[in-house]
Order: structure tokens, then C-alpha cells, then sequence
């Protein structure tokens, strides 16, 4: 079997795995780091079939800039005055061993073929990022408006969200102390 094939479905597999486990996971820290360890799933399958570039501005785009955004609203409605001693019993190893053993096989992936010699079979064309600009903001211009409307539509609704809440909990405060 070709070890591009592999390397594909094994990623491909991970990114599956993981992205179940954001949507099941209950705790937002649990959902997040899976969710990174499928953007880096991403961007070893987009490696694989030859796309470079794509699979740099999945690790810088998503798995960096994204999942900051992610965790800045996860700070924005954090209101609880015993906050630390919860985020001291997220980091525990039941939460971290899950997405460090799914980081460790992409990794191990990601280093067989930067050190592989011959896995260039396949024919790759190189995309510049003045290609991807072009058509990102050309015939994909709507595209990127709505991505950037929906994460900001997300943000201040998640800001919103907390807000009321810190409202109403310092009303009932109030009225208890009444």
C-alpha cells in the first residue's frame, strides 16, 4: 500500500475521531483541544494531497488565530468566583492524554514524510499565495465576507450572552442579601 494512502486515512481517521469528541465533549477546554488536534488532522491530509500552503494556513489560520478567538470568548463568559480551582482540575491527565496521544501519531506522520525519500509520486502543482489571494477575494469574495459576519456575529453574541448573565446573577445577589 502507498504510505501517502495511509498517512491520508490514518489522518484522516484522527480528524474524524477527534472532531466526534468536540461535538460530544460537555467541558469547553476538552471540545477545544480536540478541535485543534482535528485542524492539525486538517492540515497533514491537505500536506498529503499536495497542498502545501493550504496546510500551513490551516495550522496558522485555524488552529492558531481561531481557536485564540475560541478561547478569548471562553474567558469573556468565565463569571464564576471559583474559576481557578475549576481550570486547576481541567488539567488533569484525563483531559490532556486524549489529544496528546491523537497529536502524537500525526506527528510521527508529519516526520515520516519530511524524511521520507521518494514519496514525490504524485504530481504537485505549487500554489503561491498570490494565487490563493486572488481567489479568495475574486469569485470567493461572498465567502470570506460571510466568515468574517459569522465570526463576529459569534463573538458579540457570546460577549451579549455574558453580559446578561452577570446581569441577572447580580440582581438575584441583590435580592438575597434583601
Amino acid at each position: 500500500m502507498n504510505t501517502d494512502l495511509l498517512i491520508f486515512y490514518i489522518s484522516g481517521t484522527v480528524a474524524v475521531l477527534s472532531t466526534v469528541l468536540v461535538i460530544t465533549q460537555y467541558n469547553m477546554i476538552h471540545a477545544l483541544l480536540y478541535l485543534v488536534v482535528s485542524f492539525l488532522a486538517l492540515a497533514v491530509v491537505f500536506y498529503v494531497l499536495g497542498a502545501p500552503f493550504a496546510a500551513a494556513l490551516e495550522v496558522i489560520v485555524y488552529a492558531g488565530a481561531i481557536v485564540v478567538l475560541i478561547i478569548f470568548v471562553i474567558m469573556m463568559l468565565n463569571l464564576k468566583k471559583d474559576a481557578a480551582e475549576q481550570e486547576r482540575s481541567w488539567l488533569t491527565p484525563s483531559v490532556w492524554v486524549g489529544p496528546c496521544i491523537l497529536c502524537a501519531v500525526l506527528m510521527v506522520e508529519l516526520l515520516y514524510l519530511l524524511t521520507a525519500e521518494g514519496l514525490q509520486e504524485v504530481p504537485r502543482e505549487a500554489v503561491d499565495s498570490k494565487q490563493v489571494g486572488l481567489s479568495l477575494y475574486g469569485p470567493y469574495l461572498i465567502g470570506v465576507e460571510l466568515g468574517g459576519m459569522l465570526l463576529m456575529a459569534g463573538t458579540i453574541g457570546a460577549y451579549h450572552l455574558g453580559r446578561q448573565r452577570k446581569k441577572v446573577t447580580h440582581r438575584f445577589l441583590e435580592a438575597a442579601e434583601e
